[in-house]
C-alpha cells in the first residue's frame, strides 16, 4: 500500500491528497469553520506517525465533524448520534490491532454521547478521541450544547446561555483516560503532535480542539472567524500538566490549553485478554 501510496501522492502533488477520498471533495464545511484545519491536522498526525493505513480506522458520530470519516481514505465508520465511542470499542475488542481514532463534536461526544466518553476512559480502551468543540449544535441549527459557554448566545438561548459548559479535560482526567490535551485551531503544531502523540500511546487518549463556527455560534455572538482566532491568540495560554480544576471554558478568562496528562495503565484490551481471552495472551 506504500508503494502504491507513494506514487500518487507524485500524480496529485499534494502530500495529503491519497488520505483523502476525492470524489467526496468538495467537503460540506462553512467558510472560516475550524473543522477542516482540525481535520488536516489529524491526516498529517496519521501520516507523520508512520502507523500502517491498512490498520487506522477512524470513526465519527452525527455533526459537521462526523462527516470527516466519508472524507478519509482509510477505513471508515459514520454511525449513528452519539455512538462513535461504542462502535470504536467494539472494533477495538474485536480486533485489537486496529488504530483507531474517533473524530467528532462536543454534542455527539459529550451529550448524546457522554455516558460513552465516560466509560470508555474508564475502561482504558485503546483508542485516540478527537473532539472539535464549535461551542453549539452547528449542524442542526446552532443549538446549546453541553459545551456553550456561560451567557452565550444560540437560537436555544437568545438570552444567554443560564448554564455552565462542561470542562471536558477535567471529565476525561476524572473518568480514566491516560492521555489528555487541548489546543485550538490556531494552533495547529502543536495539535497536530498530540494527535500523533496519541495515536502511539497504548490507553485511552483525549484530545480537544477548540474550533470556530462562525455561520451559527459566531454570527449569534458577533464574532467572525477571524475575531474567533485572535481570541485564541490573545486569552490563551500554554500551560503543560495544569490542574484539571483550572481547564473550565470561561471567555472571561484566559483558555488554558496544553497536555495534561500523560500517564500509563493496562488498557482494556489487556485486561480483557487476560481474562476472558488467555490463549491470546503469551507468557
Amino acid at each position: 500500500m506504500s508503494e502504491q501510496v507513494s506514487v500518487d501522492s507524485k500524480k496529485t502533488g499534494h502530500p495529503l491528497d491519497y488520505l483523502l477520498r476525492k470524489d467526496r471533495i468538495p467537503h460540506i464545511w462553512c467558510p472560516g469553520c475550524g473543522i477542516g484545519t482540525a481535520f488536516s491536522s489529524c491526516l498529517t498526525a496519521i501520516q507523520d506517525s508512520g502507523i500502517d493505513l491498512s490498520k487506522v480506522v477512524m470513526v465519527s458520530g452525527i455533526g459537521c465533524s462526523g462527516r470527516a470519516a466519508g472524507y478519509i481514505n482509510t477505513d471508515s465508520f459514520h454511525t449513528t448520534h452519539g455512538r462513535a465511542i461504542p462502535f470504536a470499542t467494539g472494533l477495538k475488542t474485536a480486533n485489537p490491532e486496529l488504530n483507531i481514532i474517533v473524530f467528532s463534536g462536543d454534542g455527539d461526544l459529550f451529550a448524546i454521547g457522554g455516558n460513552h466518553f465516560i466509560h470508555a476512559a474508564r475502561r482504558n480502551v485503546d483508542i485516540t478521541v478527537v473532539c472539535v468543540n464549535n461551542f453549539n449544535y452547528g449542524m442542526t441549527g446552532g443549538q446549546a450544547a453541553a459545551t456553550t459557554p456561560h451567557m452565550a448566545k444560540t437560537t436555544t438561548t437568545p438570552r444567554g446561555n443560564p448554564e455552565s459548559p462542561f470542562n471536558l479535560p477535567l471529565l476525561a482526567i476524572a473518568s480514566g483516560a491516560t492521555y489528555v490535551a487541548r489546543w485550538t485551531t490556531l494552533h495547529t503544531r502543536e495539535f497536530t503532535n498530540s494527535v500523533e502523540e496519541a495515536l502511539l500511546k497504548p490507553g485511552f487518549s483525549f484530545i480537544e480542539v477548540l474550533s470556530p463556527c462562525p455561520i451559527n455560534y459566531g454570527r449569534r455572538n458577533k464574532q467572525k472567524p477571524l475575531d474567533t482566532l485572535k481570541m485564541y491568540q490573545e486569552k490563551s495560554i500554554i500551560k503543560n500538566g495544569a490542574s484539571p480544576f483550572e481547564l473550565d471554558i470561561d471567555l472571561e478568562k484566559s483558555i488554558v490549553l496544553g497536555k495534561f496528562v500523560d500517564v500509563d495503565r493496562k488498557t482494556h484490551t489487556e485486561q480483557y485478554d487476560k481474562i476472558c481471552r488467555p490463549d491470546n495472551v503469551q507468557s
